[in-house]
């Protein structure tokens, strides 16, 4: 039966690992997926998913106004695939995350979306919001704070490692910008 599931995290969980290992089981069985990024995250390359640990693969890119019902449709034609695995969930738009449910519902084909949950702030995403809200299964990818306990938040950094407590939700980074913290820290390092 297919599902729409959401694998989240704060950031350097090891999300994209895990997808690209999904990814790596399925054709190892001689099954296909298809993948999918979100076209604003190049740091890896444009169309590519990248793990911290070195590994990658290629993949198709969305974008806010992309229509992912019409693209899986159209990929479906090319080539048959079992599952679609998609990195930086938290950039889809609520309707997109509706057209994944219709992909569940419609095509029977499960979709398996890995992405932060808040942002620095302690915001949902717009589409993690309503992947919390329309996901069949929900799984925490966690990881932890400085302290050892879970951390579920993330503070983003300027460049001398001052927390920023303002800006835009969306800014493209990695370790040189974001630390997981536990709530505890988050509170501490944003000055609550």
């Amino acid at each position: 039966m297919a599902k729409l599931y959401f694998n989240y995290s704060t950031m350097n969980a090891g999300k994209s690992t895990i997808l690209l290992q999904a990814a790596h089981n399925y054709r190892e069985r001689g099954m296909e997926t298809y993948l999918l990024t979100a076209r604003l995250d190049d740091r890896v390359g444009q169309g590519r998913i990248g793990s911290r640990i070195g590994i990658g693969a290629d993949a198709d890119m969305f974008e806010v106004d992309s229509d992912l019902f019409a693209m899986v449709k159209a990929q479906q034609a090319i080539e048959d695939f079992v599952c679609i695995l998609i990195d930086e969930a938290q950039f889809l738009s609520e309707a997109q995350v509706w057209q994944l449910a219709r992909v569940v519902d419609d095509l029977k084909i499960p979709v398996m979306a890995y992405g932060l949950r808040v942002d620095f702030l302690g915001k949902l995403f717009p589409g993690s919001a309503a992947l919390l809200a329309l996901a069949d299964e929900m799984r925490e990818i966690r990881t932890i704070c400085h302290c050892g306990k879970k951390a579920t938040m993330v503070v983003r950094q300027d460049e001398t490692g001052n927390t920023l407590t303002a800006g835009e939700q969306v800014q493209i980074g990695g370790n040189e910008a974001y630390v997981s913290l536990c709530r505890r820290h988050w509170r501490e390092a944003v000055g609550d």
